[in-house]
């Protein structure tokens, strides 16, 4: 409780408190300058056992974070973790995230690029942290590479569940999902998915797979928009509330034509939702 006042004091409107019950957290953090280029958002979940025995469940927020930089900014965290256990973090990971942000304004690095490309955009859309914030990722399977590459085992792939669709307005959704412990599972079901072609040629393939690092003990968590704007980090966000883990979501949704709205998240979450019940 002393922590979240003092960040709350120490970060003003940039501390977002996002359910108080829950003890789920959102900050901004940006490059300091007048007129910001890197910014990202750092979403947290305080589990009860903060900070004595479990660290903060998290998600890094940013439309240009993908790829080794996101690896990067990861481990970097994991690390101040290990080097404090027992006490709190969660300064430590904002000014560390604020010091890589000062880097990458100080640096020749371009500004990010951010586009929506999702075909309906909400008029509340700057409403939902999480719509502002969420990673859009180019290509659904490349981010993987860099993760499995130097793993030459072949591991079997897990079994593949597919959830009944809803239909709603010629739009369909479809969920898929598959139990997982590794990154390479889940670039193994992702190809093998992809393989069907009804699948592959979907509007879009939202996704998002939560793994626990028994070692670390902590969660190797990430999403996917395909396109859909703020979809994965919805999706994500659903697992984290559900305490689902060792588990990759897949959400295929076929554009029928007419715009759904927000509805379109509902009906996301509700595949989603059901396939996990099942």
């Amino acid at each position: 409780i002393d922590e979240i006042e003092a960040l709350s004091s120490i970060y003003g409107e940039d501390w977002c408190v996002v359910d108080e019950d829950e003890k789920i957290y959102c900050i901004k953090i940006n490059d300091c300058l007048d007129q910001p280029k890197w910014t990202l958002c750092l979403q947290v979940i305080l589990l009860p056992g903060y900070p004595t025995a479990e660290p903060p469940i998290y998600q890094l927020n940013a439309p240009w974070l993908r790829g080794q930089d996101y690896v990067e900014l990861a481990n970097s965290l994991e690390e101040i973790y290990v080097q404090n256990l027992g006490e709190s973090i969660l300064y430590l990971w904002v000014e560390k995230i604020r010091e890589v942000l000062i880097e990458k304004a100080q640096s020749s690095d371009p500004e990010p690029d951010i586009k929506k490309t999702s075909e309906e955009v909400d008029e509340d859309d700057g409403g939902d942290f999480l719509l502002d914030y969420q990673p859009i990722q180019e290509d659904p399977i490349k981010m993987f590479n860099y993760i499995t590459s130097e793993s030459q085992e072949d591991e079997e792939l897990p079994s593949i569940h597919h959830g009944n669709p809803i239909t709603d307005r010629r739009s369909t959704f479809q969920a898929h999902l598959a139990p997982v412990v590794t990154p390479r599972q889940v670039k193994r079901v992702l190809e093998k998915l992809y393989e069907n072609k009804k699948i592959a040629s979907a509007t879009h393939n939202i996704y998002a797979y939560r793994i626990y690092c028994e070692d670390k003990q902590t969660f190797l968590q990430d999403c996917e928009d395909d396109g859909e704007t703020a979809a994965g980090g919805r999706l994500l966000h659903l697992m984290q509330i559900l305490n689902v883990h060792n588990v990759l979501v897949v959400v295929s949704r076929w554009y029928g034509g007419i715009l759904l709205g927000p509805d379109r998240f509902k009906h996301i979450n509700n595949c989603a939702r059901n396939v996990l019940v099942e």
